[in-house]
């Protein structure tokens, strides 16, 4: 059974910092694709940082210089370091794990982490 959990969020003044962290178990991790997204309220899920498998780094406009996206594979966890934060950062941080499988794409998800920035 995958199970993705994730810890770290909370309440934060604006300019603050939060390490965001994902527990990934059940599941090949190390050849996974690794991502975080959020959702504030009234609005849509949105992507904000991935890690591919080798590596390989994205980011949302939006936090491109304030987030890092890491993994450590022996630790089946994926983090978010986020600095900067400011009060549109607020919304709740899903963890997601892809892989694709016989030409099929599997996406698992946390429940999710709350995050507030505010003064």
């Amino acid at each position: 059974q995958v199970q993705l959990v994730e810890s770290g969020g909370g309440l934060v003044q604006p300019g603050g910092s939060l390490r965001l962290s994902c527990a990934a178990s059940g599941i090949s991790f190390s050849i996974c694709d690794m991502g975080w997204y959020r959702q504030a309220p009234g609005k849509q899920r949105e992507l904000v940082a991935g890690i591919t498998s080798g590596r390989t780094t994205n980011y949302q406009d939006s936090v491109k210089g304030r987030f890092t996206i890491s993994r450590d594979n022996a630790e089946k966890t994926v983090y978010l370091q986020m600095n900067s934060l400011k009060p549109e950062d607020t919304a709740v941080y899903y963890c997601n794990a892809r892989r694709v499988y016989n030409y099929r794409e599997y996406n698992y998800w946390g429940q999710g982490t709350q995050v507030t920035v505010s003064a």
